[in-house]
């Protein structure tokens, strides 16, 4: 058994983990649970993630959920893959910016809309993310004409607002700007964004087939 486990499904938030994953370039084992036959609720992963929800990593025995905080953990195990500044660097403090705009205000906005809450002027106040305009203005401003959003490289910031904003134009629940379109294409391109791509999508073939 690798000493970092990976639980997924392939058609979730784990695809942004599974991306992570192959940008660390690291052994590790995949541990696919299926909501059907309810391995997300079984007590065995209860133990590890008692939200019951995917993904999750377990590395040296150590648990840790939550797509963002997956990401900001990763990088650090795994400094060798550049993936965050140095913790001494001015960098990081943007860089943790836009990790947690990723977790918190994006997070927040895509799933308003997805169950179709669109918030009053007044709730705005009140919500961490204001509105989806806001929210997508800012994120509009930070990548036009930008390569990556903290310093001069890729960072696991740049992989989670880009697999977010990927898969908020493919589901409606961001708008497709051209600014955005052009910063997901280019990431996405990455060959471990490709690796992932193809895992779970073989996964999900897979699945289709014996089912």
């Amino acid at each position: 058994m690798s000493d970092l486990v990976f639980y997924t499904n392939p058609m979730s938030r784990g695809r942004i983990i599974r991306w992570m994953l192959e940008e660390v370039a690291q052994p590790y084992e995949t541990k696919v649970l299926s909501w059907e036959t309810g391995e997300t609720k079984s007590a065995e992963y209860l133990a590890i993630n008692p939200m019951g929800k995917v993904p999750a990593i377990v590395h040296d025995g150590v648990v840790v959920t939550e797509c963002g905080a997956i990401c900001a953990y990763l990088a650090d195990a795994f400094p060798q893959a550049g993936l965050a500044p140095s913790v001494t660097s001015s960098l990081r403090g943007p860089y943790y910016r836009w990790l947690f705009f990723g977790a918190g205000p994006i997070e927040q906005a895509v799933g308003a809309k997805a169950v179709g809450f669109e918030p009053s002027v007044e709730q705005r106040a009140s919500l961490g993310f204001g509105s989806m305009e806001d929210v997508q203005n800012l994120l509009e401003g930070a990548v036009r004409d930008r390569a990556h959003l903290v310093g001069e490289s890729f960072t696991a910031a740049d992989l989670y607002l880009a697999a977010h904003l990927s898969w908020g134009m493919n589901f409606g629940t961001i708008e497709k700007r051209p600014a955005f379109e052009t910063y997901t294409a280019r990431h996405l391109a990455r060959p471990a964004a490709v690796r992932a791509d193809e895992i779970d999508n073989a996964l999900i073939a897979q699945a289709q087939a014996a089912g």
